[in-house]
């Protein structure tokens, strides 16, 4: 399955390049919520709550309201999480809070488990020169992804595993290290980070991964109407 991706930014949709530089902005939202009503999961994530630099919560409940979207950036306490779902977001998704000191914060992950259901929860896991990073990528761990995976695998109903050495350069993702992480779970798994083609995306679900586009998209490089939603 294909699962658009709409980030936000200074109250824009936005494209970032290794989540830094900009090479896409749209300043008018309508456009690409009409083009993504057909898809039966979208992905919103608010980059402005994620770094700590204010939040785009109106422009999220309002998307919220027609996509049905699954929302992360700044969810850092079981209150924002909260806060989401009461927004309009079917899940939300979980990245940094789940680690402390260089380990999974197991207590943090069953408290939200609980709070919220788990599944609601997706647990995002990015990858860069194959540990673990957090704090928008800056932050390396002393883990993999499928080490992060294993631990997480009770606390979540599904798992967003972002390749981050690929991401935003439209060369193509890294499919061995998707399915490392597709084989260390039960759990439903999502694949970010370079997809770029329709063959990608026709892989990556016969192994039962779904797969989320920005740039492509965007860029018109892969046109959504030869997709099935």
């Amino acid at each position: 399955m294909l699962i658009p991706s709409i980030d936000l930014q200074g109250g824009r949709i936005v494209q970032l390049v290794q989540g830094e530089r900009l090479a896409v902005e749209a300043a008018d939202p309508e456009p690409w919520i009409a083009k993504f009503s057909r898809f039966p999961r979208v992905q919103l994530i608010d980059l402005d709550a994620a770094k700590g630099d204010g939040d785009n919560r109106p422009m999220v409940t309002s998307i919220c309201a027609r996509l049905p979207c699954r929302v992360g950036g700044g969810i850092r306490s079981i209150e924002r999480a909260e806060a989401m779902l009461a927004s309009g977001a079917h899940a939300v998704i979980v990245s940094s809070a789940l680690f402390r000191a260089g380990l999974v914060d197991l207590d943090f992950a069953q408290a939200l488990a609980d709070a919220v259901g788990l599944e609601r929860v997706i647990a995002a896991v990015d990858s860069r020169g194959g540990h673990v990073v957090i704090h928008g990528w800056r932050t390396p761990l002393p883990m993999t992804a499928v080490d992060a995976v294993r631990a997480l695998n009770p606390y979540c109903g599904e798992f967003l595993y972002t390749h981050v050495d690929t991401e935003g350069l439209m060369r193509g993702t890294n499919m061995d290290a998707i399915l490392a992480v597709r084989r260390a779970t039960d759990r439903r798994v999502t694949a970010a980070g370079g997809i770029t083609t329709r063959e990608e995306i026709e892989s990556l679900h016969a192994e039962g991964v779904d797969a989320v586009v920005g740039m492509a998209i965007y860029t018109g490089q892969l046109a959504l109407d030869d997709l099935e939603s």
